[in-house]
């Protein structure tokens, strides 16, 4: 069946009636700054926040996060909750406030210093570090006894938690509340075990992570690594017929899960005024005039290929000198995690690549390529993707990369063309996407040019199949999923207690 919005909400009143849920992520859905003396909301360009923001509206609930807005504190209610969004209130959320040490140790240390390129095949060796792992314990352990806080009935309540910040999580509340039902989604990819295995504390992330009764992973991939790491590390059972994992006479189920977007919501974004006018204004101030344009929407991150793609630029420039002072690319990078020494040594490329490029092949007003390094909102990064006759994904490794599902919904036209790096989970459902391999600069070139060269009708068949499947196999689609997996599991049919059994497809 087709899934929105409604049809979960059918899903949930029908299986899940009386649950409370209670979701859990790092990064908040809504954050609060102070632009012109006063306090506004924004919405951070996050494609996981906003895709779990349209499940919390459908669902309800309370949302655990990291405050992380300067202005989060004065907008913050009773201290720490809040309900959103802030014009059509649909759920709680609630704020936990850590220290800078503690921001420092579990989140640029433990969290993204160690696990982010220990899971991310990128050539960038991790950094463990006692102190670090010491504090995400900490942490950890402050967002389990909040959880623990809003809890009404632990029989009742599903635990919903997001990615590896949170590791540990699973089996501290499980050990203060067995009853809970806790799930959680890993958004990055899981390595092999010869790469894992070079964690000082392996075990101990294993044993928090079957602490879920429902693991999930973007692809089948993912979860085949899991299952060898486990059956390898930890006195486990291994099922890979009920694809479950047995420790201590508890299962946990692991099963892949493709996360998607809010298509209808993307859609919206890109029809609108606002966003039209918002594309006349790009064109005038960044003077695009009638050039064909490119694109990259990424963090600075050393996962996304980024120095890759701009010497793609360069060599493209150089093969295909007709199309100076006729393309543009542009690369949305705003800056992050510049504590960490990889991260400033990626600004420190990214500069320079930029500088060479506009050095070599810029002519009067012309510059071939324009990185901007700004925080924007999801509204203003679509009208970027309503911009770009080509847009370059090209990460080195990534779990899914919604980017590329956005700029697809975005493309109202129906023209467009996605090339697409192979080492994420979206091209395994983007098939229709021009495949490149981000390690060959040249190869992705060549795309680039073949992208601009081909008919109108091939680019448009391409985008017509991908939007079709993004379309269907959207956020809702995947909370779908989910949720039935989480209602399939012993613990919730022996609870059933009068669940109206309806079929959803």
């Amino acid at each position: 069946m087709f899934w929105d919005q409604e049809n979960l909400r059918k899903l949930i009143e029908d299986r899940l009636s009386g649950y409370q849920i209670i979701l859990v992520s790092n990064r908040e859905p809504y954050m609060h700054v102070y632009r012109a003396g006063e306090v506004e909301t924004i919405v951070p360009a996050s494609g996981m926040a906003i895709a779990l923001d349209s499940l919390m509206q459908t669902c309800g609930g309370t949302w655990v996060a990291a405050g992380s807005g300067e202005a989060d504190r004065e907008a913050s209610t009773g201290g720490d909750t809040l309900m959103v969004p802030p014009h059509n209130p649909k759920y709680k959320l609630r704020r936990l406030w850590l220290t800078r040490e503690e921001e420092r140790d579990y989140y640029y240390g433990f969290a993204n210093s160690a696990l982010w390129p220990l899971c991310h095949l990128a050539y960038t060796r991790p950094r463990f570090d006692s102190r670090q792992w010491e504090t995400y314990k900490v942490v950890n352990r402050r967002f389990a006894e909040t959880v623990l806080s809003e809890v009404n009935d632990p029989r009742r309540t599903i635990v919903f938690i997001q990615d590896y910040h949170f590791a540990l999580l699973p089996r501290m509340l499980k050990e203060a509340e067995p009853s809970l039902l806790v799930s959680q989604f890993w958004h990055i990819p899981w390595p092999n075990f010869e790469i894992f295995r070079i964690c000082p504390w392996g075990p101990e992330i294993l044993d928090g992570l079957l602490g879920n009764d429902l693991l999930g992973f973007h692809v089948q991939y993912h979860c085949n690594n899991f299952f060898d790491t486990m059956d390898r590390t930890l006195e486990s059972r291994v099922d890979l017929e009920k694809f479950c994992i047995v420790r201590q006479a508890r299962e946990t189920r692991v099963l892949p899960f493709p996360i998607s977007i809010d298509f209808n919501r993307f859609e919206a974004w890109a029809r609108s005024a606002q966003t039209e006018a918002r594309l006349q204004e790009l064109r005038h101030s960044l003077n695009l005039g009638g050039l064909k344009v490119g694109l990259g929407v990424d963090r600075l991150d050393y996962t996304k290929g980024i120095p890759e793609r701009l010497e793609a630029v360069d060599i493209f420039f150089q093969k295909y000198p007709q199309y100076q002072q006729q393309f543009t690319f542009i690369q949305l990078g705003p800056q992050s995690r510049l504590h960490i020494p990889s991260y400033k040594d990626l600004n420190t490329t990214v500069d320079y690549w930029e500088e060479k490029i506009n050095s070599s092949h810029a002519k009067g007003r012309w510059k071939p390529v324009i990185i901007l390094k700004g925080h924007f909102s999801q509204e203003e990064v679509v009208a970027f993707y309503r911009l770009a006759d080509v847009m370059v994904v090209s990460a080195l490794h990534d779990g899914m990369n919604l980017v590329a599902k956005e700029y697809v919904a975005s493309r109202v036209d129906g023209d467009g063309a996605l090339l697409l790096s192979p080492f994420i989970g979206a091209a395994r459902e983007l098939s229709s996407a021009y495949i490149i391999n981000p390690y060959n600069p040249e190869e992705v070139a060549d795309a680039i040019f073949r992208a601009l060269e081909d008919s109108p009708e091939e680019k448009g068949t391409r985008l017509a199949g991908m939007r079709s499947w993004v379309q269907e196999h959207n956020i809702f689609q995947w909370s779908a999923l989910f949720l039935q997996a989480l209602v399939h599991l012993p613990k919730i049919d022996q609870q059933a207690n009068g669940f109206r059994h309806v079929s959803y497809g």
